[in-house]
């Protein structure tokens, strides 16, 4: 059905995990600020809310580097996220929208957050740190 490789038993996109920053959605919303930018458009499995001085697609300087997220969790970030026609469609009240991918291709390349693979699973809780290991 797909033209790689999916862990047994599974049916992802092209990873195990989707990670998202805030940083990212607040730039969408910037860049085209008609545009509702909400994380269930992209379903990511881990949002990470970044400080106020950390601005724009963060998480593409995260591409080859692990995350340590609280204790125990260990996550390999293996590249960027590239999006479909899927987040434009309506969603309960969230209105069909092509500009939400259009701006996302026209400002980074048609991705909106990054995949990773465990290294390193556990419990992960929100508000638990998230830093580059």
């Amino acid at each position: 059905m797909t033209d790689f490789e999916l862990p047994a038993g599974t049916f992802f996109d092209l990873a195990v995990v989707h990670l998202l920053t805030t940083a990212t959605i607040d730039r969408l919303r910037v860049l085209y600020p008609e545009g509702r930018f909400e994380v269930r458009r992209f379903r990511p499995n881990i949002v990470v809310a970044t400080g106020p001085d950390e601005e724009g697609f963060v998480e593409n300087a995260w591409i080859d580097h692990t995350i340590a997220i609280g204790d125990e969790v260990r996550l390999r970030v293996t590249g960027p996220c590239p999006r479909c026609v899927m987040t434009t469609l309506a969603q309960g009240d969230l209105p069909k929208d092509a500009g939400i991918l259009r701006a996302a291709a026209q400002h980074n390349q048609a991705n909106v957050g990054v995949y990773a693979d465990v290294i390193v699973g556990g419990t992960i809780r929100r508000g638990d740190p998230v830093m580059l290991a």
